[in-house]
Formats: C-alpha cells, sequence, structure tokens
C-alpha cells in the first residue's frame, strides 16, 4: 500500500532540526541551531519487522471507502460529517486542539488542509488507503492509524546505539524483495534487494531535480551500501496517526497524532 505522505513526512522529520540543543549543534548567525552531522554510514545488524495487519471491523472498511472518497473530491462538508461532534484531539507533545472551535477546524490546521498545493487532501487519501489501526492504550475504544509494526524493542534499541541513530531515521519494506537501486531512477541498476528488516533513510532523501518524478529515498542497507528505492515501497518507523472511535455505532475520526504544528 503506498505511503507517499508518510515518506514525505519521514524526510521533513529528518531535516527538521529539534528545539532544544543536541550534541554536535551549532548556533546558526539568524537564530536557530545547525543540526549535528549524520551518524556514519556502515554495515548494521538486521532487525526483522513484522508489517501491521489489516484492522478486521468491517465497518471501518466501508467508513474508509466514503473517507476516500470525501479526500478524492475535496469534499469539506462530507469530511465534517465524518468527525466527532465533540472532544476531537489534536495532540504533540500535548492536545493543541481548540475546543472553541469544530473537529473539522481542527484537523484542517493540524494538516493544513487548505494549502494551495491540495497535500493536505493528499495527507487524508493516504490515511484513508491505510487498512491497519491498533487501539491506543490511553484512550479505550479509540484506534489510530497506521498501527506500529511488530519490532523486538531490545533490538531497536541495541540498532540505534550501535549506529548512532534514532528511530525517526528509519523504515522498513512493505513486503520483502524491495529493489535498492544505483541511482535515483527507476531504470538504474539494482544493487541489493531489501528483506523486511529495518532500513535506515539518510537526511538528503527526496532531493531530486526533477519535480515531476516519483519520490525516492536514499537508504543505507544492512550491508552498509547506499541507494535508492521508491518511497511507496518503505514505510517509515516514525509516522503520523489519524485516530477514529465509534460514535452512535458510526466510525468516526476523532484525533490526530503530529502534524504541522502551530
Amino acid at each position: 500500500m503506498p505511503r507517499l505522505i508518510f515518506a514525505a513526512a519521514m524526510i521533513l522529520t529528518l531535516a527538521a532540526a529539534p528545539a532544544l540543543a543536541q550534541p554536535g549543534q551549532v548556533p546558526l548567525p539568524g537564530g536557530g541551531l545547525k543540526p549535528p552531522p549524520p551518524a556514519p554510514i556502515k554495515p548494521y545488524q538486521q532487525v526483522t519487522v513484522t508489517p501491521p495487519a489489516p484492522f478486521s471491523d468491517p465497518g471501518f472498511a466501508d467508513f474508509r471507502k466514503q473517507f476516500a472518497d470525501a479526500a478524492a473530491h475535496k469534499d469539506r462538508t462530507a469530511l465534517a460529517r465524518m468527525i466527532v461532534a465533540q472532544n476531537f484531539f489534536w495532540m504533540q507533545d500535548k492536545n493543541l486542539a481548540d475546543k472553541r472551535k469544530s473537529g473539522i477546524d481542527n484537523l484542517a490546521k493540524a494538516i493544513d488542509l487548505d494549502a494551495k498545493d491540495g497535500t493536505g487532501w493528499d495527507v487524508l487519501k493516504s490515511f484513508a488507503s491505510e487498512p491497519s489501526a491498533a487501539e491506543i492504550p490511553q484512550h479505550k475504544g479509540t484506534f489510530c492509524a497506521p498501527a506500529e509494526p511488530s519490532i523486538d524493542p531490545k533490538a531497536l534499541e541495541a540498532l540505534g546505539k550501535a549506529t548512532g541513530t534514532d528511530p525517526s531515521e528509519w523504515g522498513y519494506p512493505n513486503k520483502g524483495g524491495i529493489d535498492v537501486r544505483a541511482a535515483a531512477q527507476a531504470n538504474a541498476p539494482v544493487i541489493e534487494k531489501l528483506a523486511t528488516v529495518l532500513v535506515r533513510v539518510l537526511p538528503d532523501s527526496g532531493q531530486q531535480s526533477d519535480a515531476n518524478a516519483p519520490l525516492v529515498l536514499h537508504v543505507a542497507t544492512p550491508s552498509g551500501k547506499t541507494g535508492y528505492v521508491d518511497s511507496a515501497a518503505l514505510n517509515p518507523l516514525v509516522a503520523d496517526e489519524i485516530c477514529y472511535t465509534k460514535e452512535a455505532g458510526a466510525w468516526k475520526i476523532a484525533g490526530y497524532l503530529g502534524g504541522v504544528g502551530q
């Protein structure tokens, strides 16, 4: 299942400088901080990933079809009817939802729905195509998508320490046998194939000269090689999530985790 929007979110996460100084950062003349250089590229231990399974509720599948239709037609009125009447949440480090505003207004701000280039609606189309969802422990009856994949947490921690990276720098293929190519072109030679293991995504991902070309990610493979993969074939380990709940027996959009900020 394509996750172009999630891949783009991964690129933005990698490129953004954190708000607090980290080791290796230096102040910039105009303010802010220059991020430290990326960790060196070297071979790393393969960590197996099991992608999340589709959410089995049949009513949820029907709801996603309606959601996809509203997103495809940029139908704000239809979308508003799919959002909870009260208590919509927008979580980053705290709940940013404005209780004085409607759910649609809060969601629109979270994803920049009114962006002239239509990227906000693209975000919604990507979420509507996501079949997985998982209940979040702190909100019983609320399910967020995409669900997290299954990974050995100790192996993930060890991988981060060995490579000097954090989870936002990693992705995983949605199936085995993904081609890694020598250059950012669809006809470039295949230098390796990826199993369903964690793959390091490099900070210069998405810096393509041709804006109309399919988005590719620059990756470092477990063998230590670098190459390029189709972004639709790779899921980020850290991504925004949209959340759903049942209201009067019908699925509704209940909240958003992440977002573009205020």
